[in-house]
């Protein structure tokens, strides 16, 4: 099988219904599907943690079932569980425990690892607001919302495992309540 064709050499594709222009919203919000999965790859190619690592390969079989939902030229049948949005809720649950308490902004960075993740966060978060405008994924927009609050914790927690401090933005507020401890009598 040869994995050119020439089929999209004059601005079209094939979706599931009909050809399209490349610009139609569905190939723009699986082009930028493709950059998150890509983002998140080269991610996981800086992870030394095992768990992150297992979460951030699941990940990216979500987001391929994700995308095969904007296959369709018109609505698509729910094939995905989105189950998978308590998944996250999960996985940061495990993770914030393990990360010092945030009481202000931080300034995206740290270890490589932690950086990476915070550059796919900020891809989540231009998903999420290109999906608002598929009807076909609007279903998914929790997904994308969830998965931008685990990319954070998870580029926290990278830099727990480098031994790397988040960077406070320095100019802000405490903003974040934090937990009062007790005073020992």
């Amino acid at each position: 099988m040869k994995l050119y064709t020439r089929g999209g050499d004059k601005g079209e594709t094939s979706l599931i219904g009909g050809r399209v222009l490349k610009i139609h919203p569905h190939i723009q919000a699986m082009g930028l599907l493709d950059e998150l999965n890509s983002q998140i790859g080269l991610a996981l190619a800086y992870q030394t943690d095992e768990t992150l690592r297992t979460q951030l390969t699941k990940i990216q079989h979500d987001l391929f079932d994700l995308g095969s939902e904007l296959m369709y030229t018109e609505t698509p049948p729910q094939q995905v569980d989105l189950n998978i949005v308590t998944e996250l809720e999960t996985w940061i649950d495990e993770l914030e425990p393990k990360c010092p308490e945030l009481v202000r902004f931080i300034l995206p960075g740290g270890s490589v690892s932690a950086a990476s993740l915070h550059v796919a966060r900020t891809v989540c978060r231009r998903v999420e607001r290109e999906l608002v405008n598929v009807d076909a994924a609007v279903r998914q927009l929790p997904y994308y919302n969830r998965l931008s609050d685990y990319l954070f914790t998870a580029a926290r927690y990278a830099n727990v495992v480098a031994g790397v401090p988040d960077q406070e933005y320095a100019r802000g507020a405490d903003v974040f309540k934090t937990k009062k401890k007790k005073k020992k009598e």
